[in-house]
């Protein structure tokens, strides 16, 4: 049976360490089963779903090969969207604490490239990126991969979802033949395959089954009356279960802010993420739904990914997904850890054809139900605020120095101080309610390391 301490591994006492002090005691199971095939230099192809503690195994296995001294490009990561780019990003360099001088350098698109040409011209050890990105910077000679020795494509079914095929096998290309592939994916379609087939030598297959018991994960598969909207349908579902955290997916970009057009037209806090919007939007969303001061999502399946928010309390589907696959991976992010979860799913008549092949799939019955009646508003009020600060890394600003003007210059409690994000040219920083009023006070009057700064509450929507 593998070993699920992390002192069975082969790590350095720095790194192990660092993983006790991060709280990281047992393995999880894909990390179980993943990281001594990567210690052993051996490819991989790993089966495991958003929530399996991936991120971590393949984090560990770059960090364990990588040698510091030689800097110059040495591991790649590829993802599908820069939401996930930018977590896994941070994962890596919270595992890389231990280490001094190594450079993780994130190469995304919705940004200047300019800047990102700059910080390669200093150098990195670890670059993390999205096809289109990593592309721009090979045709125009800026990025050196001839040293790559370790390569992840993370969430690979996403990224050839979104037509990244051709990207993909160009930046494979552009790395030396006898380097060591990582593959993640929470499905394995044909083109993995093919990729598979191509780039990688005699792989290690890891398959992680989804870890949800029927007593962590409650489905429900309501009918919709054809008189019932589907933002009505939601609208009623929340207030059925009165969640304090709850994302909704919606098939498309139109009807995920239709969604929330109506429901913030019916008073619910409300946000959309889908592929429309600008970049910095998309941060903002993000930022607001993760520190709570948003308690509805609505969003497309790709841009969803990337998203790592714990103890979400329901998940719903708007409709039924086209693929089985997406479903398990949709409703997989509820009910996590051992938590309750609630999944909903929404369906008319002329798309039971979706469920029946969701039973085909799952190898088991799917209990339909009538949708419950409208008995109570869905009228839960966020806990907290978010203040957007107008500083970022660029200005020096860390999360202690707002914390800092926040709790000894305020003197607001700490309790009172949620999640702080900050970004190359602004900051998020969420606040309860009771103290948010002070905290602008603070923003408007003080300074934070000398420097004036201009502060807004986000509107509440």
């Amino acid at each position: 049976m593998t070993s699920r301490s992390f002192s069975s591994l082969p790590l350095d006492p720095a790194m192990q360490t660092n993983l006790d002090s991060l709280g990281y005691q047992q393995m999880t199971p894909v990390q179980a089963e993943s990281l001594p095939v990567i210690l052993a230099g051996q490819d991989l192809i790993a089966k495991a779903k958003t929530g399996s503690g991936k991120t971590a195994a393949f984090a560990i296995g770059l960090l364990a090969r990588l040698q510091v001294e030689r800097f110059r490009v040495q591991k790649l990561v590829l993802c599908p969207t820069r939401e996930l780019a930018d977590q896994v990003a941070r994962e890596i360099r919270r595992l890389a604490r231990a280490t001094h001088n190594i450079k993780v350098l994130t190469l995304c698109g919705g940004v200047s490239i300019g800047p990102q040409i700059g910080s390669l011209e200093h150098g990195a050890h670890i670059i993390v990126g999205t096809p289109g990105r990593l592309l721009d910077h090979l045709r125009k000679q800026t990025l050196n991969l001839e040293h790559v020795d370790q390569l992840v494509l993370d969430e690979a079914d996403r990224m050839l979802d979104m037509g990244f095929a051709d990207d993909v096998e160009t930046i494979l290309a552009a790395c030396p033949a006898n380097r060591q592939m990582l593959l993640f994916s929470a499905t394995y379609p044909d083109g993995i395959q093919k990729i598979s087939a191509r780039y990688q030598q005699s792989p290690v297959t890891v398959t992680v089954e989804e870890q949800h018991h029927p007593q962590q994960l409650v489905q429900h598969f309501y009918e919709l009356p054809d008189a019932i909207s589907r933002s009505e349908a939601v609208l009623r579902v929340l207030g059925q279960f009165n969640p304090a955290l709850t994302l909704v997916f919606s098939n498309t970009r139109q009807q995920c802010q239709a969604i929330a057009d109506d429901l913030n037209d019916q008073g619910v806090s409300a946000l959309a993420l889908h592929g429309d919007l600008e970049q910095k939007d998309r941060d903002r969303v993000l930022v607001r739904f993760a520190n709570r001061s948003c308690l509805v999502l609505i969003a497309t399946d790709v841009a969803a990914r990337g998203l790592d928010v714990k103890e979400l309390d329901l998940v719903i589907n708007s409709e039924p997904s086209h693929d089985p696959e997406v479903h398990v991976h949709r409703v997989g992010r509820t009910g996590r850890a051992g938590e309750a979860g609630i999944a909903v799913t929404l369906f008319s008549a002329k798309e039971a054809g979706r469920l029946n092949r969701l039973e085909d799939y799952l190898k088991a019955p799917v209990n339909t139900e009538s949708l419950p009646a409208f008995t109570k508003a869905y009228n839960r009020e966020a806990d907290m605020v978010c203040i957007n600060i107008d500083g970022g890394k660029k200005d020096k600003l860390r999360a202690g120095d707002i914390l800092g003007a926040l709790t000894r210059d305020a003197g607001i409690p700490g309790s009172d101080i949620g999640k702080i994000d900050i970004f190359d040219n602004a900051a998020y920083v969420a606040v309860a309610h009771a103290s948010a009023r002070t905290a602008l006070q603070q923003f408007d009057k003080g300074k934070i390391k000398g420097r004036k700064f201009r502060a807004r509450k986000l509107a509440r929507f």
